[in-house]
């Protein structure tokens, strides 16, 4: 039996598990996993420092990016992360499927490397309601909104002077 299979199977067992539960206790997982989620991403963006979306961002002064070995697990485990977040995101995003989707898909793409990342994360950016609705987020816990810069900001965006 393969990995695929061995996974396949784990999920068929887990999908049969469910489905014998009561509605009540159904109804339960779904309510928790959304607000587990809910929790996750509301956190993950009210952390974020208001610069994050900047082009000119300074990078952060960190002891492990001077160790080209931590460097290259940090990096990985990072990466790996941002494909585990997309992932979920993409799921979320689902019809009937609890849980912020696009917010994962969006704080998944942060953690990933790669080219074209920030063209990428500005389309994410400039759909309707984006924008303002993670800076009201910021705005409740007292975080600075989000800044952005050049000449493709959107309006209504704060921008840096």
């Amino acid at each position: 039996m393969g990995y695929t299979d061995t996974v396949v199977e784990f999920l068929r067992r887990v999908a049969q598990a469910y489905g014998s539960l009561g509605l009540a206790v159904q109804a339960g997982i779904v309510l928790a996993l959304a607000l587990l989620t809910t929790a996750f991403g509301v956190a993950m963006v009210v952390s974020m420092p208001a610069d994050h979306f900047k082009a000119d961002r300074p990078r952060p002064v960190s002891w492990w990016r001077n160790h080209a070995l931590v460097y290259g697990v940090v990096m990985v485990v990072k990466n790996t992360a941002g494909v585990v977040l997309v992932a979920l995101g993409g799921v979320m995003a689902l019809p009937l499927v609890p849980g912020p989707g696009f917010v994962f898909i969006l704080l998944g793409f942060g953690l990933l490397d790669f080219p074209g990342k920030r063209n990428v994360e500005r389309r994410l950016l400039a759909l309707p309601n984006v924008i303002p609705w993670l800076n009201q987020v910021r705005a409740r816990f007292g975080k600075p909104p989000l800044m952005f810069d050049g000449p493709d900001a959107a309006p209504g965006r704060h921008r840096a002077s």
